[in-house]
C-alpha cells in the first residue's frame, strides 16, 4: 500500500492557468465586439446632407432628358455570342446585355420589343473586330454605339427612346 500512495499527482497549479487564460480570452473577445461595434455603427450623415444630394439626384435625372421613375433593369435572355474578325486571329465573343429604363412604363416596352432589340443589338456587335474589343476604349464604344442604334430604333417604333443605357454585364473574348 506504501506504493499507492506514491502515484497520486496534484494538479492545482495547472486549473489557475486555465482560469487565466479562459479569462483573458473572454476579455479580448468582449474587446473586440465593442470595437465592431463602434467601427460599423460610424458617424451617420446629418439629414440634411441626404436632402441635399437627393434635390441633385432629381435635377441630373431631369436634365438628362429621360423620363423619371425608378431604374429598372431588362436583361436580355439570352447572351450574344459571334465570331469576330481580328489581326492576327478570328476570335469567338459572347456578351451579356441588359438595359437600362426608367418607370414600369418603360420596361414592360423594352420586355414587348426585346426581339426587336436583340436584332439591333447583334446588328452593332457583328459589325465590330476583336481589336476593338480588346480594349476599354473600344468596348465603351461599341456600347455607345449599340445604345444610339436602339435609341432609334425605339423611336422609331414606339416614339420615344425607351432605353437609357445599354450595359455590357458579361464579357468573354476567346
Amino acid at each position: 500500500m506504501a506504493e499507492e500512495t506514491d502515484l497520486e499527482i496534484e494538479e492545482s497549479g495547472g486549473g489557475k492557468k486555465k482560469l487565466i487564460i479562459i479569462i483573458a480570452a473572454a476579455v479580448v473577445l468582449i474587446l473586440v465586439a465593442v470595437g465592431a461595434f463602434l467601427f460599423l455603427s460610424g458617424d451617420e450623415e446629418p439629414a440634411e446632407t441626404l436632402a441635399e444630394e437627393t434635390v441633385e439626384i432629381e435635377v441630373v435625372s431631369e436634365s438628362s432628358g429621360a423620363e423619371l421613375g425608378s431604374a429598372l433593369y431588362v436583361a436580355m435572355p439570352r447572351p450574344f455570342v459571334f465570331n469576330v474578325p481580328g489581326a492576327s486571329r478570328d476570335r469567338i465573343v459572347q456578351i451579356k446585355v441588359q438595359l437600362l429604363v426608367r418607370g414600369d412604363v418603360n420596361e414592360e416596352v423594352a420586355k414587348k420589343h426585346i426581339p426587336f432589340i436583340e436584332s439591333t443589338l447583334l446588328g452593332v456587335l457583328s459589325t465590330t473586330t476583336a481589336d476593338e474589343l480588346s480594349t476599354s476604349a473600344g468596348k465603351e464604344a461599341i456600347r455607345l454605339t449599340a445604345l444610339d442604334k436602339v435609341q432609334a430604333a425605339m423611336e422609331a417604333v414606339e416614339g420615344s427612346k425607351v432605353i437609357e443605357r445599354v450595359l455590357f454585364t458579361g464579357f468573354v473574348m476567346q
